[in-house]
């Protein structure tokens, strides 16, 4: 495995060039075999899991949903929080900002960009969670692309752009992470369902996210600093492929839902009262099926 190690690094040296010294011996980044064994595990449980799970039956989940989800959202909240003030401290350009002129800042953004790395490591639990529920309709191409993608991206952004112009779209992603993993930890409680109507706002700012990261990347193409630019394009690219798959997800989900609604409603095959769809019809119906299901 050492020889497998130096191997890869001296290849990825010779790639991309020699890694930030400030973050030699942390956990995990030493050498990439642990992410991508992690990302193959992950992608072979993604695989397997329903096919493992497909003659049993669901778990619930719920207790732990709920302080899973409270966890993620009280580190994404500190993440947001640590990476505004440290951007503050150093004195950040938006347009454009290096890796090395922030002093004492860079190494608060470079702990905490660490956590943000480590994050998309525990996030698999999401689609472990989806497997035991057998939610499998929820384990998607834009599910699975993205987080077997950010854990890999975030290993090789932390080993060479720990800082500088890599805080804007962690910044972001942690505070719409607040509002989402609260939402999924709320809804886990059904008392709260009711309540929660902000999940279709919560893919809504997931796009505009990408949208000002795709700005805020290209003021450092336009207007560049010390901060290398191969990791720029990169990053638009990226923030591309995310914005063709969310707005897919987007219309697939909320966009054909609602005309589906408004075609059921004038055929009259929706049971409405006092202006309200009447969900338990509905309801009665996924129990038939669920019952006529061999699995």
């Amino acid at each position: 495995m050492e020889v497998l190690d130096k191997t890869i690094n001296s290849y990825f040296d010779v790639w991309l060039g020699p890694r930030d010294p400030r973050v030699k011996g942390w956990p995990l980044l030493e050498n990439y075999t642990p992410t991508f064994i992690f990302s193959v595990l992950y992608l072979l449980i993604v695989w397997l899991g329903p096919k493992y799970m497909q003659n049993k039956q669901p778990f619930s989940c719920r207790g732990i949903l709920v302080v899973y989800n409270l966890g993620l959202t009280l580190l994404s909240l500190y993440m947001f929080y640590e990476l505004v003030t440290g951007v503050l401290e150093g004195g950040y350009n938006f347009f454009c900002q290096d890796t090395h002129s922030g002093g004492e800042a860079d190494m608060k953004i470079i702990r905490v960009l660490w956590w943000y790395y480590f994050s998309k490591l525990i996030e698999f639990m999401d689609t472990f969670f989806f497997i035991l529920r057998k939610n499998n309709h929820q384990i998607t191409v834009l599910h699975v692309y993205h987080h077997a993608t950010m854990l890999n991206i975030w290993w090789f952004v932390m080993n060479w752009v720990p800082c500088g112009h890599s805080y804007f779209g962690a910044t972001l992603n942690s505070f719409i992470h607040v509002l989402m993993y609260s939402y999924y930890g709320l809804s886990a409680v059904p008392a709260m369902r009711p309540y929660l109507w902000w999940k279709k706002y919560i893919t809504q700012g997931q796009l505009i996210q990408f949208v000002l990261t795709i700005f805020q990347t290209s003021c450092g193409v336009v207007w560049p600093c010390a901060f290398p630019q191969g990791w720029l394009y990169f990053q638009i690219s990226y923030m591309i492929s995310l914005i063709i798959l969310f707005t897919n997800f987007y219309i697939q989900t909320y966009n054909k839902k609602a005309s589906s609604r408004r075609k059921e409603y004038q055929n009259g095959s929706t049971a409405t009262a006092n202006g309200y769809t009447n969900s338990f019809s509905s309801l009665e119906n996924n129990v038939k099926q669920r019952k006529q299901r061999k699995d």
